[in-house]
């Protein structure tokens, strides 16, 4: 059995080793910019903290480490056709010839969705906890977020959001495959508002108002996915079901 997963993981390996590579060099050319790349980053924050408020840094290392993993996100976010190109070849080999033909509109729409997630986290999320959360309390205590603290949760945020904003594109390759339909999703989506709100809970700040600013677009895109499964692969009626079962047992 191990003999014939030796090929897999070789593939597995390469297409890893290609994604890493790129990261690599894009790290290095996102570091000269690293910059102008946090105060994008830092700008949302920034409109939110009061004046007498100013962000800070708590340890010798922060403003070093802070600017190594502004660069490696940016880096991550401007690799990602490369990164969905390589899980597109790592998949091919178990596809059709007319499926593997799929691969430019998987990078492209993986990849859009991937960014609307961000910049929906960017522009609406974002703007909407913060304010919440810098201003609760207020009066009785002064802002001073640490860089390297605040960098790691954005990070975290734009990252989470962009993940969950694959889901049609995933639903729609899955519904190709024959793996689910319409009706699979729709028995499931009781299931699935638990495990949203769950995983909105864990990604977001422990304030209602954000987890459900994720889990709108949540429920709305697992309603998409439904539309998308139902296009691409419908539950066939049962009365089909029965029609072709009557006919093969007639021959």
């Amino acid at each position: 059995m191990f003999e014939e997963l030796k090929p897999h993981i070789a593939e597995l390996r390469k297409r890893l080793g290609i994604s890493l590579i790129t990261i690599i060099v894009m790290f290095f050319v996102c570091f000269n910019y690293w910059e102008p790349i946090l105060s994008w980053m830092i700008a949302p924050l920034k409109a939110t903290l009061p004046s007498t408020s100013h962000i800070i840094f708590t340890k010798v290392q922060e403003p070093l480490f802070t600017a190594l993993k502004v660069s490696f996100f940016a880096a991550f976010i401007v690799s990602l056709p490369i990164i969905f190109w390589q899980l597109w070849l790592f998949i091919a080999p178990g596809l059709y010839d007319h499926e593997k033909r799929m691969i430019l509109p998987f990078v492209f729409f993986a990849t859009l969705m991937f960014l609307l997630g961000t910049a929906f986290c960017y522009f609406v999320t974002i703007p909407f906890g913060f304010a919440f959360l810098i201003n609760f309390g207020g009066k009785l205590f002064t802002a001073l977020p640490s860089i390297g603290e605040y960098v790691g949760f954005f990070t975290k945020l734009l990252i989470g959001f962009g993940i969950a904003f694959e889901l049609p594109v995933i639903t729609f390759f899955l519904a190709k495959l024959g793996l689910v339909t319409d009706k699979t999703l729709t028995s499931y989506f009781r299931y699935a508002i638990v495990i949203i709100f769950a995983v909105s809970a864990l990604l977001t700040p422990p304030d209602v108002l954000t987890q459900f600013l994720m889990a709108g677009p949540l429920i709305l895109l697992y309603g998409i996915s439904i539309l998308v499964a139902k296009s691409v692969n419908p539950e066939k009626p049962e009365e089909e079901d029965d029609s072709d079962d009557d006919e093969e047992e007639s021959e």
